[in-house]
């Protein structure tokens, strides 16, 4: 049975400004919450994605943005004692299992021990609140199982796939040691519009949109027989709200149970916009094969269905569909 509250809640979001960040903020504050955010300080106005917000004066008026960063445990620990959230969503993490690679330091030190760091700082300021992980299908890596729920053995295969092993473990460490409400949501890969430009998926919508316009000849990719579960991100986030709900932490898997591959994704959305002969059109550049690569993941995402209600809406070819055509709106301004 979900919980209940009549007071307004704050939330707290770390990467509120990524992608699934600022569907959550915008999901948080339609539901009457106080939004605060974790932004890292830069010499760049990072705030694209979530400016739709602040032309919203009722929004305005609920969200608040804090310059902090996962590395730093002591400016954690005071936001976190300041704001005083009833949920803390943590969703910042260098994020691309790609540049993990080339930083495996600085991966494993903002997504494994970010984590760690937001843990011990709830334990030692003895606020009552609940608390998300952002897990990832990568730490299933290689697995033996052609579809993973959440009882398949972890085997990442990338330095961010174990990051997120540790937090995922961390998490559930506190939770049973502590009694912490902390849930892990073990999220497969989820696309939109606001997806970062090094992602493969938004490299292939955003090169299909500047083709059509005349503006690109070429769209250089990796390895395209990799195999991949993609959902839509807004539904995404809706289910990480529903485990911070239930009167009982726990870890969900959320997926569509279906795998599309790279090469599904590319002529699909070619055929977005008409071409059928869309392999002229793609080049493999080997500086995009990863060293330890994943050939394929899929999710079984029944107990979230079972007990969470929650159940994926956007189909494989729906997403593409959204992706491209954003793309090509936002070429044409």
């Amino acid at each position: 049975m979900p919980y209940i509250s009549f007071m307004k809640k704050r939330a707290f979001i770390t990467g509120i400004t990524g992608q699934d960040g600022s569907y959550l903020a915008e999901l948080l504050l339609s539901k009457g919450y106080e939004v605060h955010g974790l932004v890292r300080r830069s010499s760049t106005f990072n705030r694209e994605r979530i400016a739709d917000i602040y032309k919203n004066l009722q929004s305005t008026k609920n969200i608040f943005l804090h310059y902090g960063d996962l590395s730093d445990s002591s400016n954690l620990a005071r936001l976190i004692v300041k704001i005083d959230p009833n949920e803390i969503y943590n969703l910042g993490a260098q994020s691309h299992v790609g540049i993990s690679f080339d930083m495996p330091e600085y991966t494993s030190d903002v997504d494994a021990l970010g984590a760690l760091r937001l843990l011990e700082a709830i334990k030692e300021s003895h606020i009552k609140c609940r608390f998300y992980q952002a897990s990832s299908s990568e730490m299933f890596g290689n697995s033996r199982q052609r579809i993973q729920n959440e009882e398949t053995p972890f085997s990442p295969r990338s330095p961010y796939g174990v990051a997120k092993v540790f937090a995922y473990l961390i998490t559930k460490n506190f939770r049973e040691a502590y009694g912490l409400f902390a849930c892990n949501g073990i999220l497969f890969n989820h696309e939109s519009p606001r997806r970062g430009e090094n992602f493969v998926t938004k490299k292939i919508s955003r090169g299909v949109a500047e083709i059509a316009l005349g503006k690109k000849d070429k769209i250089y990719l990796g390895n395209l027989n990799a195999k991949r579960d993609w959902g839509y991100a807004p539904e995404y986030v809706e289910a990480m709200w529903l485990m911070l709900q239930q009167k009982k932490p726990d870890d969900y898997v959320i997926a569509t149970g279906e795998a599309h591959s790279v090469r599904e994704f590319a002529e699909e959305a070619f055929r977005c916009i008409g071409i059928k002969n869309w392999k002229k059109y793609i080049e493999i550049d080997k500086r995009y094969y990863r060293p330890t690569e994943v050939d394929s993941l899929t999710g079984d995402a029944s107990k979230a269905k079972k007990i969470l209600k929650w159940h994926p809406k956007t189909k494989f070819k729906d997403l593409v569909k959204i992706m491209v055509e954003a793309d090509l709106n936002f070429l044409k301004k």
